[in-house]
């Protein structure tokens, strides 16, 4: 039986992307839309250059192995912070996506922004909505060539800045600078410019609502966090069906159709190319374009706004007031979210505030157990370890407790400078006869001369030979 026979049917499994032209808008949410686009750039693309005690303000120096997070230095050791932030900034999107659904999608994320300033891009040079579509359907020539390189050009630039500030974040700003007016990029800040660039150039210009569609997995699971009093874009059928351009000439009273229109222009301005009027779909990215563009119609027809806005469930269902709306917002999953979320809050913060700036590792040299010197002494050999993490230079002193006549025999004094690290090789010496054969428990001491507050302990073992 072959492909050509009668019987035979293909069924596809994916279908083919069909191009969407999002229509522009303007309103209250394509203005919050552009706030929050300026908002997040402004922080992205400025925050590289701002500065803090004489160095980056925000800066994660993967080749010396420190963060900084404006006056907070942070070490390997305290990755443990950035797992923090991360777990909070993950139960903020889950406590807003249950208040008011998808609204990170529609107004800062990045995939969103993006979208929207290549969208703002192609306008400006292609021109609106059907003349990008007549652009597409005509036969190519000089000005279709034209206006399609510049198009590209323009957003090959913003993603190439793009990448330069997201590298910035990683290698300090001023140096990478340099490094690209040198023509000196090393080979793994050149393949991370144009694989961050490529990435922000394929997503938001080409792949566009395919990201939001097939490869974010938020849009898979995000059912999970809602319930029937989260805030979705929603069109209400009660008051819109059935559609229809009412006639000038009908009979008021003979008019049965709703106040839809059908218009489509929630379709043609919506960024994925779905029709909000067939219920809530996964692809809605909630970016309210659809809520503007309604909004315009209704206020030409005479008609009250709201058509298409943002509600709940049953708020639809049984017509409830605002009022009521925001009252029931307080309900057990929107509590325990927030409970969860503040005790997180405040153990982070609690912990980054009782953090000691100051680290020691105390490491035995397990090349020699232990040996006796002059006047029959024993000795132990170590490395201490010292991290300076505060941004300002201390001189600390040394100093061992643990068993009688235990003393150094090294200078006690160690001089760092601001978020230094340094390894300081130690002996520790005690009298013949002092401690017991075998293992002795000792603790090493690193005190701030000029802070008294400024101190840590760490234990070790001093090994007497038998």
């Amino acid at each position: 039986m072959s492909v050509s026979d009668p019987e035979v049917s293909v069924i596809k499994m994916y279908a083919a992307r069909e191009e969407i032209y999002p229509r522009e808008t303007k309103g209250r949410y394509a203005s919050l839309r552009w706030i929050c686009v300026w908002l997040t750039q402004l922080a992205f693309y400025g925050m590289p250059w701002m500065s803090w005690n004489g160095r980056q303000a925000l800066l994660f120096d993967l080749a010396a192995r420190k963060f900084y997070i404006f006056g907070i230095v942070l070490w390997p050791q305290d990755f443990i912070y950035l797992s923090g932030l991360l777990i909070i900034s993950a139960y903020l999107l889950f406590l807003a996506t249950a208040i008011a659904g998808r609204v990170w999608c529609g107004f800062a994320c990045p995939q969103t922004v993006y979208t929207e300033i290549f969208l703002w891009i192609e306008r400006v040079i292609e021109g609106k909505r059907s003349a990008r579509m007549r652009l597409d359907k005509q036969p190519a020539s000089f000005s279709k060539i034209a206006k399609k390189t510049a198009k590209h050009m323009a957003w090959g630039g913003v993603a190439l800045w793009t990448g330069f500030t997201f590298v910035g974040y990683f290698t300090p700003i001023h140096t990478l600078t340099q490094e690209v007016l040198n023509l000196a990029l090393g080979p793994w800040e050149l393949f991370w410019i144009l694989f961050y660039a490529f990435a922000t150039y394929g997503n938001a210009g080409w792949l566009r609502e395919q990201v939001c569609k097939y490869m974010c997995p938020y849009a898979r699971f995000q059912s999970s966090m809602f319930d029937k009093d989260s805030l979705i874009i929603s069109y209400d059928q009660k008051r819109g069906e059935p559609r229809g351009m009412p006639s000038k000439h009908a009979d008021a009273s003979a008019k049965k159709l709703g106040d839809c229109i059908d218009c489509t222009l929630c379709v043609q301005v919506c960024p994925v190319g779905i029709d909000i009027r067939d219920g809530l779909q996964y692809e809605c990215i909630g970016c309210a374009a659809c809520v503007d563009a309604c909004n315009t119609v209704m206020d030409k027809v005479g008609s009250p706004r709201g058509l298409i806005r943002y509600t709940t469930d049953n708020a639809l269902a049984n017509n409830l007031s605002i009022k009521e709306v925001r009252r029931r917002a307080l309900r057990p999953r929107v509590l325990i979210y927030t409970g969860i979320l503040l005790a997180i809050v405040v153990t982070f913060f609690s912990a980054l505030g009782l953090r000691t700036p100051l680290k020691l590792d105390v490491i035995r040299d397990r090349g020699a157990m232990g040996r006796e010197v002059e006047d029959g002494m024993i000795e132990n050999v170590y490395r201490l370890q010292i991290m300076n993490t505060a941004e300002t230079a201390h001189r600390y002193q040394i100093s061992v407790a643990g068993i009688e006549s235990l003393a150094l025999a090294t200078p006690d004094i160690v001089d760092l400078a601001a978020t230094e690290t340094r390894a300081v090789p130690i002996r520790l010496r005690v009298d013949q006869g002092q401690g017991a054969p075998g293992s002795n428990k000792i603790s090493v001491t690193l005190k701030a001369l000029d802070d008294d507050g400024l101190q840590v302990t760490e234990h070790a073992v001093f090994f007497v030979p038998r």
